[in-house]
């Protein structure tokens, strides 16, 4: 590789320590911070308000969940149904420590840092139990134990007196250095958190695919067999893709609920795990961008088809709910045009889209 990494020319590598570079280039990095310098600092200069920050909490909080989905299904080939089961035990285990010590309780409302990761760390505990199946099943056969997953779920939590029957259990307001965040504050407050965690997960997973322990996962998703006779071992790998899942989405569902202040069975059913998968299946499989670039669409793709929705409400008989059909269809429609004509989703568009943009002008 070139002395000068702002003139770089091509991927030249001469020894491991610069392979494993997180940016390749001086012209890299700088763009990437400049893009976080603008993430962090447009709120300060635009203000929106409750409803628009709201919508991009939860486009931060699915591409958290949707970065642990593609480390088990896009990394390590494993199909999972019952993600959304996973964002929900983090959910509840901070509903659990709501209802036991009380919503405002000063573990949940000053020591939310810790409840975050305690909830990953339960999801990533259920998550690897899941995964055991992986031992013994594959494709169609593990896919159907994840969905018995998602179904074990949903019947507990609705169910069980503790869980309030999936009633909303009430989580308090969070505490800050300046003191309680207000109702005015709430969703800005949690957008930078959100935000954090994004990019300090993106790092981990970054850099966690640079070491044996990721592509071990590439490995397995490719051909278990020739991993197994690398000296790998398929089964652990498996169990391991499922608890690194889980981690990242109890992390997703502890936000999710300090966002919403509040825990309900709806928002983790099958449904929302069919949701997570097309997010992963139109960003792209396989690829950390496509964690980012699938919720963003998914999100953006629900916003404006209830948007048609109301204009064409105006103009139909009042009998007839439009946005009940139109939502299934495009959902669906847009999941099949990507797998038809652009199975590799949008990420495959940005790695064309760089390189055609190299500079210095020859880079490969």
């Amino acid at each position: 590789m070139s002395a000068n990494t702002w003139l770089a020319t091509g991927n030249f590598f001469t020894t491991y320590k610069q392979e494993q570079r997180t940016f390749l280039t001086s012209l890299d990095r700088t763009f990437f911070t400049f893009f976080l310098v603008i993430l962090f600092g447009w709120p300060l200069i635009f203000e929106l308000g409750n409803k628009n920050m709201l919508v991009i909490d939860n486009i931060l909080i699915a591409i958290v969940a949707v970065m642990g989905l593609n480390l088990v299904t896009g990394f390590a080939g494993l199909i999972s149904i019952g993600h959304a089961a996973f964002v929900g035990i983090g959910a509840y285990t901070l509903a659990s420590f709501s209802r036991t010590l009380g919503d405002s309780h000063v573990l949940i409302t000053h020591f939310w840092p810790v409840m975050i990761i305690l909830s990953g760390v339960m999801g990533a505990v259920f998550g690897a139990i899941v995964g055991l199946p992986a031992l013994r099943l594959k494709h169609l056969y593990l896919a159907i134990a994840t969905l018995s997953f998602q179904m074990i779920f949903e019947w507990t939590i609705q169910f069980f007196t503790f869980f309030n029957q999936g009633q909303t259990i009430y989580i308090g307001r969070v505490a800050w250095l300046t003191g309680q965040v207000g109702r005015k504050d709430h969703y800005l407050f949690w957008y930078f958190i959100i935000l954090t965690i994004v990019v300090l997960l993106g790092f981990g997973i970054r850099n966690i695919m640079k070491t044996r322990y990721g592509r071990s996962l590439v490995a397995v998703r490719d051909n278990d067999r020739a991993a197994d006779a690398m000296g790998m071992n398929p089964g652990l790998t498996k169990v391991y893709a499922f608890a690194l899942a889980g981690f990242f989405a109890g992390v997703a569902g502890a936000l999710h609920a300090y966002v919403y202040r509040g825990v309900g069975f709806e928002s983790f059913t099958l449904h929302e795990s069919i949701g997570y998968l097309a997010m992963a299946i139109v960003g792209g499989l396989g690829t950390l961008n496509g964690s980012f670039w699938g919720p963003v669409a998914i999100k953006f793709l629900d916003l404006q088809v209830e948007s048609l929705a109301e204009i064409s409400g105006q103009y139909l008989p009042s009998g007839m709910n439009i946005a009940t059909a139109l939502k299934p269809l495009t959902f669906g429609l847009v999941i099949v045009l990507f797998l038809m004509f652009e199975p590799r989703g949008i990420a495959n568009w940005w790695r064309i889209t760089k390189s055609y943009t190299k500079l210095w002008p020859f880079r490969y």
